[in-house]
């Protein structure tokens, strides 16, 4: 099985070449267009289907084979459920009311206070694991050095 996944990874990274060298320059105003790169596109979508479908199905395949899997990816998603909310208990509506009136006189943008404060929950989240992500690899190394 090896094998065959090997080969398959060669003959598409040859087509790929192929097909590198076969598209139009960046000054041809129809290159979208051309043959070149909607086969690129295509082979593009198949990977990407490719690696989410195997993503999925070894990930459910692990969680349903390891006992005490489940317990800890509920626990995980629990916590991430934690943060999400008190991420949007963060996000402020005044500051959704400033962007909206912001936007308010330009007719081509529109926006609404829900939808500015469901940017700043998601920015809040980013911030809120990045911070925990941050913590998490000091802390030990701190403790290896000082702790012996």
């Amino acid at each position: 099985m090896n094998k065959i996944i090997k080969i398959v990874l060669i003959v598409i990274g040859l087509l790929a070449t192929a097909l590198w060298f076969g598209m139009p320059s960046s000054d041809d105003p129809d290159a979208i267009n051309s043959g070149s790169m909607n086969f690129m596109f295509i082979i593009m979508y198949v990977l990407l289907a490719i690696a989410v479908v195997s993503t999925v199905f070894f990930g459910f395949k692990k969680l349903l084979s390891t006992p005490g899997s489940i317990k800890k990816a509920l626990y995980a998603i629990g916590g991430l459920a934690v943060v999400v909310a008190i991420a949007y208990g963060l996000s402020s509506s005044e500051e959704a009311n400033a962007v909206v009136d912001t936007f308010a006189n330009n007719p081509n943008l529109s926006t609404t206070e829900g939808t500015v404060k469901n940017i700043g929950m998601g920015l809040n989240v980013f911030f809120i694991l990045t911070i925990v992500a941050v913590v998490l690899m000091v802390f030990p190394g701190l403790k290896k050095m000082f702790v012996k």
